[in-house]
């Protein structure tokens, strides 16, 4: 059951557990960084949906599949156990005990990005926040996170270095 290459692999929750599960996995990642450089990430899809309640417009986020996470992730015995085995997870989507990934036209149209972004900074370079709530904000780069697109920075906050996790967008080599 050993697969080298990270896939999307969908996972079937417990109604209303999705988030939890998300955060239950992240959590156990997080604790094993063997699993981090496998279990790459973890996505409970939503959608902007517009509601009209008592005449007033308002545009909410709703889950996209309720009862399912996507999880961007190499399949084999170890990471199959941690995930079958969180609470929330009912099993995999797939034929019996075998599941089967998503193929890149499946997972085009949930706008997830599949191809590689290029920055000019790396981890341990010296960067400038250029917009965001920390604007102005000099730090050196701790970790980058290329599925989400952020890099986690130590600021100084009441006397300590605190690390916050901020765009690619809102940060430029110093």
């Amino acid at each position: 059951m050993a697969e080298t290459e990270a896939k999307w692999y969908v996972v079937h929750t417990y109604s209303g557990y999705e988030n939890k599960v998300k955060v239950n996995i992240e959590k156990t990642i997080e604790n094993n960084k063997y699993l981090a450089e496998q279990i790459r990430e973890v996505r409970v899809p939503m959608q902007d949906v517009i509601e009209i309640k008592n005449g007033v417009k308002k545009t909410v986020q709703k889950k996209m599949f309720p009862g399912y996470v996507l999880i961007n992730m190499e399949m084999n015995d170890d990471t199959w156990y941690v995930v079958r085995n969180t609470r929330g997870v009912t099993g995999f989507v797939g034929p019996g005990s075998k599941p089967v990934p998503l193929t890149e036209a499946e997972v085009k149209p949930l706008g997830i990005k599949t191809q590689n972004l290029s920055i000019d900074f790396a981890e341990g370079d010296s960067i400038a926040v250029v917009a965001g709530v920390w604007k102005d904000t000099i730090g050196i780069v701790q970790k980058l996170d290329f599925s989400k697109q952020t890099a986690t920075i130590n600021v100084e906050l009441f006397g300590r270095e605190t690390p916050v996790e901020i765009s690619f967008a809102e940060v430029t080599k110093f």
